[in-house]
């Protein structure tokens, strides 16, 4: 009996395993329901999510950290991974991001966009356009609205579109952010057309995600069960669920 209880622990703990994968920080609302829908055929596999703006995650990979999976905010970022002969095959589109307008302060917006340029709006958080791209599409929908030379001095900068969520509801009058996070279970109280509202897709290029198997997913195949996951009918719509366009 002894070696019988010897020989499952040790199954137990062989057939167990371990993937690391890197996350932009606007799927981290979601994340939680497609870890659970995984975990329904997979529950031996242990996901270990490492979030932040896409940005910053690419360094992290390009500098040599164990990531097997990436899910970007964008195509681009994933894409110079590929060529720099870090990912496995070409980025591949998983979701549509929008972005949204929150205040955290009932009020009227019937102006839209233009109610960045009110004189009562003092300071908007957005995302470092430098290393999010939801930051990088912010800046264009404010341009492409002509409202940005009028707003820019307003910005409060934040390193990820989910710190900007934060900034919103704490330090600003209004933020620039991923409508998946107006869908988790902590934000749900913000209604739409009171607390906030979506920017007019055509402001902006259409922020397709991109995920690739980076090279260090070779040895485990419980990335590679993953990354099909994300393209299962159940996985596309809880993104639907989240607020993202489903192709």
């Amino acid at each position: 009996m002894k070696y019988l209880l010897l020989f499952f622990v040790l199954a137990t703990t062989t057939f167990a395993s371990q993937i690391k994968i890197a996350v932009a920080a606007n799927v981290s609302y979601a994340i939680d329901e497609l870890l659970t829908e995984f975990s329904k055929t997979h529950p031996n596999t242990k996901v270990q999510l490492i979030l932040g703006s896409s940005g910053k995650l690419t360094a992290q990979i390009a500098n040599g950290a164990p990531y097997g999976l990436f899910m970007s905010a964008d195509m681009n970022y994933p894409q110079m991974l590929f060529k720099k002969n870090l990912a496995l095959a070409p980025a591949k589109v998983y979701a549509q991001g929008r972005l949204a307008i929150l205040s955290k302060r009932a009020r009227s917006f019937k102006e839209g966009i233009k109610l960045l340029t009110s004189s009562q709006i003092r300071k908007i958080a957005i995302a470092n356009p430098k290393t999010a791209p939801y930051g990088q599409a912010t800046i264009q929908a404010l341009k492409n609205a002509k409202v940005f030379t009028k707003v820019f001095k307003k910005f409060v900068y934040a390193e990820s579109i989910s710190q900007t969520v934060a900034y919103a509801i704490t330090a600003a009058d209004l933020g620039i952010i991923a409508t998946s996070s107006l869908y988790s279970s902590k934000m749900r109280h913000f209604k739409e057309h009171l607390h906030w509202k979506n920017i007019d897709t055509t402001l902006y290029t259409p922020i397709k995600q991109g995920i690739v198997l980076l090279k260090k997913s070779k040895t485990n195949p419980d990335y590679k069960a993953f990354y099909n996951f994300i393209f299962t009918p159940k996985a596309q719509e809880i993104f639907k669920k989240y607020g993202y366009i489903i192709s």
